[in-house]
């Protein structure tokens, strides 16, 4: 059985360990119809429209 022959330093543990677990900011882009902010591939939440196309009624005094 492989056994460490010197002490892994925790500055040299915490390096390696360091960019591996982050997690990437979900895709976010402009509405082309309101021009608000949206997540990729999703129906915007301010116009209720996706690919062009209204897939859901949005009551301005609701947003």
């Amino acid at each position: 059985m492989a056994v460490p022959k010197r002490k892994v330093s925790k500055a040299r543990r915490d390096k390696r360990r360091s960019s591996v677990w982050k997690i990437d900011a979900p895709a976010i882009q402009k509405c082309p119809k309101c021009g608000e902010y949206k997540a990729a591939h999703q129906v915007c939440s301010a116009c209720g429209t996706y690919n062009g196309k209204t897939i859901i009624e949005v009551n301005k005094a609701d947003a």
